[in-house]
């Protein structure tokens, strides 16, 4: 237990750049703790004072605002004693006390989702536990309504740590704990840009995880942080000598590598230690393009280049768009040390932009998601670097107005576009905010979503149309009775009930696949009734289908029910198939006549239409259909038939609204100048006379090209040709020789 004595030890740190009254707050907030907590121990074994003590020192050394540290010293009180809330409500504020739920909250979160296994093997297995601990991470943010909940939660983290450390425990206990450390909080540390705590979160808990491996790393350094930091401090102050004398402005800071970020590049790179060669490291910060290069000059006549290791990012940025020079010398005692130069603007769009550094270390600079939500992230880093800022103002000037805008600016800055709800097995969903049960039941699964009849919120059985919370857990009642029995009700299409179009598309996809199941059992009846009626119920009802021009016999069951094909057809020909009148088609036939007279306007001749002749068509241009592309027709309001691909989705969409103007088409027989136009799409390195070569190509092809749009960026060049066909197989060919053209990376039809 710490003494009474020893508190006044860590006073000065505890108010380190706080105001005289804030001062007086936390003092009674220190007197407080240690009456309160005496000799009572957290959750882990360390004595609680001392515990909240290191709490309450880590947030004053991120120059917190009194009131987190406050709540820094009183959280664990909250878990120790139920009802503490109050009292420390009553005595300190709201402000303080909501806090404290706050982390109570996400410590609920850790102990719900702690034993959580991914479903699933091997490959599969892996990759959903990522995307749950990359959800996890979002809903500690979502859930954190006041953003220095977080730093809270962080402080706890690293101050749990250091006191495992300390005790050399190396048991399960220490291993879970690192392990979540290492694949939530550090990341959250990372992406909100608190360095000070990152590297310390990841080296101790890296130390529980893998203690002998730990060890191992840390004799191969041969060297103590402290001295590689004083190697890399002298590193920098002779270059910012060297700078000065040429005239060159410059902001230089150091960045020792840790331990953790060695094994993790040694491991990933599969290099040996002495393979590294950015243990040591700093980085410079100027005004210019030009000045980077000057700076380059200067770090490669003070120290030794190693040749392989140079990498110009300024003049080939990386694909994500970072842009710096890399450079690896050998310093004075023959040991590598990595230089970074940038401008200023390049180091803001590294830290803030989608190059964040964060984001190229974790996802490998791959195809970026949730840009709102990084954007959000990229604004707290800027709060909390503003942070800074305004505490060193305070200490100097005593202004503590600065300080109070920027708590209430980092108060209302929450994730709050989407919500993170548990399922019982402590699955994290992600939804948009407003999401119901329903659509948390169809996120599972949509049979889950159809066979839907109740819900529990945190065990509390609620209305379907409840709006979710963060954090709350979701239990789905569903119908019982075998699959298919059970569906949803078309109330929940009305406002309210879903917010997720998701959601509202699956519901209506069931009411349509029910309305054409009842169809087709009702043609299928009718058929069969009149089959009776004939005394041909021994007939074979496939092949009475294909007579009747129908692909399938549920095509004719389809098309009886929705009454668009006479069951007189079907008697005649049962009664004398080879006199039987023949049947409507089921498609329209589309022909044109001459190349001046598209077949995408519609020409009026050589239609054929299922009861009439002559309609017009027209092809859809969406989709661009060509023979012999299935295609099928959707009549339309005063422009008759329009054409489409059967895979269109523009089609799809209108035939789910308006399923009775689908009407089947097929391909008429084609003059031999008929053409049908196609878009065309190229990807290929840019080049001189790649326009040129490809052009012959579609010359060579007798392919008649109708419009070109290109665009060139960063070496490469994106082409779409609109072009006239006679039919596919011709195009297929043109885009085999076009593959073959010197560049060319990709030519399909769009």
């Amino acid at each position: 237990m710490v003494s009474i004595a020893a508190l006044g030890d860590v006073t000065s740190q505890l108010i380190f750049g706080l105001g005289r009254e804030d001062c007086v707050r936390v003092h009674d907030a220190l007197d407080f703790a240690a009456a309160v907590y005496g000799e009572r121990q957290t959750r882990r074994g360390q004595d609680a004072l001392e515990f909240s003590l290191g709490v309450g020192g880590t947030l004053a050394l991120l120059r917190a605002d009194a009131e987190t540290r406050i709540a820094g010293l009183l959280f664990e009180l909250g878990l120790l004693e139920p009802g503490a809330i109050d009292r420390i409500e009553e005595r300190f504020g709201k402000e303080v006390s909501d806090m404290v739920r706050g982390v109570q909250q996400l410590i609920r979160l850790r102990d719900l989702t702690a034993s959580q296994a991914p479903v699933g093997r091997g490959k599969n297995a892996a990759q959903q536990a990522l995307a749950q601990l990359e959800t996890l991470r979002k809903m500690l943010l979502a859930m954190a309504t006041d953003m220095r909940v977080v730093l809270v939660r962080l402080a706890s983290c690293v101050t749990t740590l250091r006191f495992f450390a300390e005790q050399k425990r190396f048991d399960a206990v220490t291993h879970d704990y690192g392990r979540e450390v290492l694949d939530l909080y550090a990341p959250l540390a990372n992406r909100l840009g608190i360095f000070q705590l990152k590297w310390e979160l990841e080296d101790l808990a890296f130390r529980m995880i893998e203690p002998e491996t730990y060890k191992r790393i840390a004799k191969m350094l041969e060297e103590k942080r402290m001295l590689r930091e004083s190697f890399v401090q002298s590193s920098i102050e002779r270059l910012e000598q060297e700078l000065a004398a040429a005239g060159v402005k410059a902001e230089v800071s150091g960045r020792p590598k840790h331990i953790y970020s060695i094994w993790k590049k040694m491991r990933g790179k599969e290099l040996d230690f002495s393979g590294l060669y950015d243990v040591r490291a700093f980085r410079v910060i100027v005004a210019d393009v030009k000045t980077c290069y000057t700076v380059l000059g200067l770090v490669h006549n003070i120290w030794t280049p190693i040749p392989k290791e140079f990498d110009d990012y300024i003049s080939r940025p990386k694909a994500n768009g970072y842009q710096s020079l890399h450079t690896v010398v050998t310093a004075e005692d023959g040991r590598p040390l990595e230089v970074q130069i940038r401008t200023q603007e390049m180091h803001g769009f590294a830290e803030y932009g989608v190059a964040a550094h964060w984001r190229y270390k974790e996802e490998g600079g791959s195809n970026f998601k949730s840009q709102k939500y990084d954007e959000k992230i990229a604004w707290l880093r800027q709060l909390l670097a503003w942070k800074s800022e305004v505490a060193d103002a305070v200490t100097g000037s005593g202004d503590e107005d600065a300080q109070r805008e920027w708590v209430e600016k980092l108060k209302s800055t929450t994730l709050d576009d989407r919500i993170f709800v548990l399922t019982p097995q402590a699955r994290v969903l992600e939804l948009p905010v407003g999401a119901t049960p329903i659509d948390f039941a169809y996120h599972l699964h949509s049979e889950v979503g159809h066979r839907c009849r109740g819900a529990k919120i945190d065990g509390v059985m609620v209305p379907l149309n409840t709006p979710l919370r963060n954090g709350q857990t979701c239990e789905i009642i569903t119908a019982k009775g075998p699959a298919g029995s059970a569906g949803p009700s078309r109330d929940w299409l009305s406002p309210g009930y879903t917010v997720s179009s998701r959601t509202r598309t699956k519901i209506r996809a069931w009411f349509h696949a029910q309305e054409l199941a009842e169809t087709l059992a009702h043609g299928r009846a009718l058929v069969e009734k009149s089959l009776q009626r004939e005394g041909k119920t021994a007939v074979n009802l496939e092949a009475l289908a294909h007579k009747l021009g129908f692909a399938k016999l549920d095509d004719l069951f389809i098309a009886v029910g929705k009454e668009k094909f006479s069951l007189r057809h079907v008697e005649a020909a049962l009664h004398d198939p080879a006199d039987a009148p023949p049947a409507p088609p089921q498609d329209t036939a589309v022909v044109n006549k001459s190349r001046a007279s598209s077949v995408e306007q519609g020409a009026k001749s050589g239609v054929l239409v299922v009861g009439s002749e002559g309609m017009l068509t027209q092809l859809a241009k969406c989709c661009k259909p060509a023979p012999p592309d299935p295609i099928v027709g959707f009549v339309t309001k005063g422009k008759g038939v329009s054409i489409h691909r059967t895979s269109c989705k523009n089609f799809a969409e209108m035939a789910s609204k308006n399923p009775e103007r689908v009407i089947e088409t097929e391909w008429g027989r084609s003059g031999t100048d008929t053409v049908f136009p196609v878009d065309i799409f190229i990807l290929a390195s840019d080049r001189q006379g790649l326009l040129r070569d490809i052009s012959e190509v579609l010359t060579i092809a007798k392919i008649n090209v109708t419009g070109v749009n290109t665009q060139s960026a960063k070496g490469q060049a994106r082409m779409v040709f609109t072009a006239e066909i006679s039919s596919t197989g011709q195009l297929q060919r043109a885009l085999a020789a076009i593959a073959e053209v010197g560049g060319v990376m990709e030519a399909r039809r769009t």
